[in-house]
């Protein structure tokens, strides 16, 4: 099982490297990515015809008996069975876990290869996160008894209980990302009205506004988190702007980030105009990047499952999709307005100023609290204990 999992995942990863290569790079990427894509929503039909993609994971489950063990394992304890991913789901149903089974939807839209086989003879549970997941699963055949509608799933350590810590996060960052003061001009009654009195202190270790560059697990994009460092140096070196640079646990992607800020001349700026955020293992590696994120004022990463760190109003700087799940995403966050597409990251120091000055961030900032709906956590835990 172990090797299979390693071997699919090292596999994706590889493409969504090999993107990168010039003339041929997209050319194979579109191949590869065709096989995942997710039909166009409009006009609305019957989509429960299974895809290549479903009729491959379920193909190579039963005959290399894929999750046999660890269902089997788990099932002489049978808890809820929670997954946010769809094949482990489809290992539980196949080999008959004798306990719920849940599957938690981790994008804005999803592929027909999230939806089982047999759709109306499913035990599935899906949790979905958005409006359009519901209607898109309901179109695959998913009953809508095996269906409800969550939010998304957002640490409780980033919110706080009544939403104290996002509110108070919130205030202090749409202080900052309004330097003229515009947004505050249109927008000052709004504000108090979904976010409560504004504070008569609303405190702010310094004036940078902190651009989060998250990479995504393969590192692809690593270049481009290169090409906005040397293009943001001016404005960290003069206070304006700081970086928290995100590694995860890829000591690799570390090792590169630290090689460039020392070639452009930034190792003094370490610890206080630039963080990386990297840890040895994935749960403390969470907590950092949760740490941070409070810190943050605008995160640039690539439309994936961050897209959700949205309804913590946190704006969106959207760097190119890899995958169609992706493309989705970016279509669901500028929808919503809580994302804009990255411009050339070669000017970066000039458009991101440019954009500050006009309060379109702040303006994302708040449409994201508003529009993209967060109590996952806390729904999930409902449906799934109760």
């Amino acid at each position: 099982d172990r090797k299979i999992w390693q071997s699919s995942r090292s596999a994706y990863e590889a493409f969504s490297r090999f993107k990168n290569v010039p003339i041929i790079g997209p050319i194979v990427w579109n191949i590869f990515d065709s096989f995942q894509s997710i039909d166009p929503f409009y006009p609305r039909r019957n989509l429960t015809r299974p895809s290549i993609q479903l009729k491959q994971t379920y193909r190579m489950i039963k005959k290399n008996q894929w999750g046999k063990h660890l269902i089997e394992t788990l099932g002489k304890d049978p808890r809820p069975f929670i997954t946010t991913f769809f094949i482990p789901a489809f290992m539980a149903e196949i080999w008959e876990y004798p306990g719920k089974i849940f599957c938690v939807v981790t994008d804005a839209d999803i592929s027909r290869a999230w939806a089982p086989m047999d759709t109306r003879g499913s035990r599935i549970h899906y949790l979905a996160p958005t409006q359009r997941v519901v209607e898109r699963l309901r179109l695959y055949g998913v009953p809508k008894e095996n269906i409800t509608l969550t939010g998304f799933p957002l640490p409780k350590e980033n919110i706080g209980e009544k939403e104290k810590i996002l509110k108070q996060d919130l205030w202090r960052r749409l202080r900052v990302l309004d330097p003229t003061g515009v947004f505050h001009k249109n927008y000052g009654d709004t504000l108090e009205q979904f976010l409560g009195k504004k504070p008569k202190c609303i405190y702010c270790k310094d004036q940078r506004v902190w651009v989060m560059f998250a990479i995504g697990g393969a590192g692809a994009q690593r270049n481009l988190a290169a090409k906005v460092l040397k293009s943001l140096s001016v404005h960290i070196k003069t206070g304006k702007i700081g970086m928290h640079l995100v590694a995860g646990i890829h000591n690799d992607v570390e090792q590169f980030f630290k090689k460039h800020i020392k070639k452009l001349g930034l190792a003094n700026f370490m610890g206080k105009g630039i963080k990386i955020v990297s840890a040895q293992t994935k749960d403390e590696y969470f907590h950092e990047f949760n740490m941070a994120l409070r810190e943050t004022d605008v995160l640039w990463t690539k439309p994936s499952e961050l897209s959700f760190y949205s309804a913590l109003g946190v704006p969106i700087i959207i760097a190119p999709p890899i995958g169609s799940q992706e493309f989705f995403n970016k279509y669901w966050l500028e929808v919503i307005g809580a994302g804009v597409a990255q411009e050339n990251p070669k000017y970066t120091h000039e458009w991101i100023m440019d954009y500050l000055d006009n309060g379109w961030i702040a303006e994302s900032a708040l449409q994201g609290y508003l529009e993209a709906p967060r109590g996952g956590v806390e729904n999930i835990r409902n449906v799934v204990f109760k």
